[in-house]
């Protein structure tokens, strides 16, 4: 792999993390909306990512202009359809059942914290290594210069 290529990687992996923190503030910032345009509580999002290498169209990159493919590819923030709401009883909320029951978003604190932090320990060893090639780089110069 490169030096270009290499960046490009980095590059990719910062973007992504930058996204999974985005979309955890956003999952966070909605923990308690019960009521949204779509209807119903506040879905909580997940993202999904893929190696560069195997988007659609990485071979014919490859093949036709000989770059090299490399580092993450968002796919998709998608909807976490798995993990269930939950339902609260509250006869005074708005948004409260015939029951009496509020269902809230199926948002956990301590999953999002801990994606929160996963995402930005990944963002700061993309950062350690882009730093790194950095160094190098003006260190080869350097050596070039003399």
């Amino acid at each position: 792999m490169g030096f270009v290529s290499t960046i490009s990687a980095i590059t990719s992996g910062l973007t992504a993390q930058r996204v999974r923190m985005d979309v955890v503030s956003a999952n966070v910032a909605n923990i308690d909306t019960t009521r949204t345009p779509e209807g119903g509580p506040y879905l909580r999002h997940v993202v999904r990512f893929a190696s560069a290498d195997q988007v659609p169209f990485a071979a014919f990159i490859r093949r036709f202009t000989g770059a090299p493919t490399a580092g993450v590819v968002l796919t998709q923030v998608g909807i976490d359809a798995v993990t269930p709401t939950r339902q609260v009883y509250d006869p005074a909320h708005p948004d409260a059942n015939a029951d009496g029951y509020v269902e809230l978003p199926n948002v956990d604190l301590v999953t999002e914290m801990t994606d929160l932090v996963s995402a930005n320990r990944s963002y700061q060893a993309n950062a350690t290594v882009l730093n790194a090639i950095k160094q190098m780089a003006l260190r080869a110069l350097d050596i070039g210069n003399r």
